[in-house]
């Protein structure tokens, strides 16, 4: 039992920082351990930030979360990654935004090159250092692992260059936005968007954390250009947006992985 005065999710299975058992999963393995989760009900983009909230008020802090999440994340792309055939035969690359659905590529980053896998992470936006204390957190770690290169993409050029010869990743991961956008996506992000586009033509399955990139998590309506994945990895809960016909057609399967919030943070 938790400590009361922390609340912690009630799952059979361990979160996924503590659960040595995801990275011996498959794809259907991890939807069947994640089976709580995935059976919830969805929820909206605005209640999921309340819930996150209300769960850092709680006494649970963001920077733990973020590792809960980015862990599922490196579970599943090492498992999208041995399903094709692609777990070691290229560099895994993390397109990564500059808020907190980038500190997620991070820590995934992190946990896949651990585990033995070459990372290329590039954060893509004007600024040299993620726009959050806990992604920035994350994103300085990533400076004294193995296997980690990190790059800096703040213009269109910068991930035109990263482009070339991106077919040869055995995975790219969409961490570039967790929420969705209004209008036609701006530089850097856009390029960055294109990358994946080119990727995936090339044969590249590509994973998105939390949504992907311009697809709305409340309304499933889309912006250009748009991210469509093979995977996505969304948390706590369902998402309603990608529960909708245009969402689920640019999600792939979706995975709903815990991250510890607390039932009481879903009543705001």
């Amino acid at each position: 039992m938790g400590h009361p005065s922390v609340p912690t999710e009630r799952l059979a299975v361990p979160l996924p920082a503590d659960d040595r058992a995801i990275f011996d999963l498959d794809l259907a393995g991890l939807a069947s351990h994640w089976a709580d989760a995935m059976a919830r009900a969805p929820i909206t983009a605005e209640a999921m930030t309340g819930a996150d909230r209300r769960a850092q008020a709680m006494g649970i802090p963001g920077i733990r979360l973020m590792e809960q999440a980015g862990t599922a994340v490196a579970a599943a792309v090492r498992a999208l990654a041995l399903e094709q055939g692609r777990w070691g035969s290229g560099p895994i690359l993390v397109l990564a935004g500059p808020g907190n659905n980038g500190g997620d590529g991070f820590v995934a980053a992190r946990q896949l090159a651990r585990r033995g896998s070459e990372v290329i992470v590039a954060l893509v936006g004007a600024e040299g250092r993620p726009g959050t204390p806990d992604a920035a957190r994350n994103w300085d770690r990533l400076e004294a692992e193995a296997g980690v290169t990190r790059i800096h993409a703040a213009v269109a050029r910068d991930l035109q260059i990263l482009g070339q010869g991106v077919e040869r990743a055995s995975v790219v991961v969409d961490a570039l936005l967790g929420t969705g956008v209004r209008g036609t996506l701006r530089e850097p992000v856009r390029s960055a968007v294109e990358v994946v586009r080119h990727a995936r033509e090339g044969g590249v399955p590509v994973l998105a954390v939390d949504t992907p990139t311009s697809v709305d998590l409340t309304s499933g309506d889309l912006s250009d250009p748009v991210v469509r994945a093979d995977v996505t990895v969304t948390f706590h809960r369902p998402k309603a947006g990608l529960l909708t016909r245009r969402g689920a057609a640019m999600a792939g399967r979706v995975l709903v992985a815990p991250i510890g919030i607390p039932p009481e943070a879903d009543r705001g």
